[in-house]
């Protein structure tokens, strides 16, 4: 037999789970912010430190609705050479245990995605 729930406890229901949904909205956006941070971060090393003249953002962080708690942050670098790019990842990666941070250099990664990239991405 199913049990049939109380108004009074629908509407204790209703506001727990509104509250739930506040500061999971709060918790979003504040990893979000975060995550911006950390990609605006990455870029000033990868130019300052790696003379890459180009950064660009893609993929979930540029959709506030596909951005979820569990997104990463990922880039693309142009101009990273054979003699420091593992370096550049290794640091860029290193910059939060929190986010995860994901580098994709231009020159090797396949033309679908730099397409996507060229397309959708956002210089930084």
């Amino acid at each position: 037999m199913v049990r049939q729930i109380s108004a009074e406890e629908m509407s204790v229901y209703i506001h727990t789970a509104r509250e739930r949904w506040l500061a999971e909205q709060q918790e979003l956006e504040l990893r979000r912010k975060r995550a911006w941070e950390l990609a605006i971060e990455a870029g000033r090393r990868l130019k300052e430190k790696y003379g890459v003249p180009r950064v660009v953002v893609f993929g979930s962080l540029l959709c506030e609705e596909r951005f979820t708690l569990w997104s990463d942050v990922d880039i693309a670098a142009w101009g990273l050479t054979t003699e420091n790019w593992l370096k550049a990842i290794s640091e860029v990666r290193h910059l939060s245990s929190e986010v995860e941070i994901n580098l994709v250099d231009a020159a090797c990664c396949s033309p679908k995605l730099l397409a996507t990239i060229e397309r959708e991405g956002k210089e930084i």
